[in-house]
């Protein structure tokens, strides 16, 4: 039987973000590859949708427990889209070792945005 084990959410303003992509140093370190090729797709929603996902990682680390402290930090979070747009979470290094820790075997992502805020909600199943 599965369990909660934690919960995280976030919310991000779109006009935030849509400054911080613009300096390369923060986009490529924040967003992996396949993240910024999402991104890039988007055209004009790509700072909502930039927002969206950094509100991911944070919410991520909430439910980890952590924030970002303790090696979890926005580049080992990273986060996914099915072939249908669903996103999911796929966790790296320190996330990765802090989920394994606590037990968790599942991140469950929900991603929402009106306007200039986004934000997203985690559930980590253990």
């Amino acid at each position: 039987m599965s369990e909660i084990i934690g919960i995280g959410t976030d919310i991000c303003a779109v006009s935030r973000m849509e400054r911080a992509i613009q300096k390369q140093h923060f986009y490529e370190r924040v967003f992996f590859e396949q993240e910024r090729a999402y991104l890039e797709a988007k055209e004009n929603a790509r700072a909502q949708s930039a927002a969206a996902m950094f509100a991911a990682k944070e919410a991520v680390s909430k439910a980890l427990g952590t924030g970002f402290i303790r090696g979890v930090m926005p580049w080992t979070i990273e986060v996914t889209h099915d072939a249908a747009g669903k996103p999911g979470v796929r966790l790296h290094a320190d996330a990765l070792a802090r989920l394994e820790e606590i037990g968790g075997r599942n991140v469950h992502l929900s991603l929402s945005h009106e306007g200039d805020m986004a934000m997203a909600f985690v559930v980590v199943e253990g």
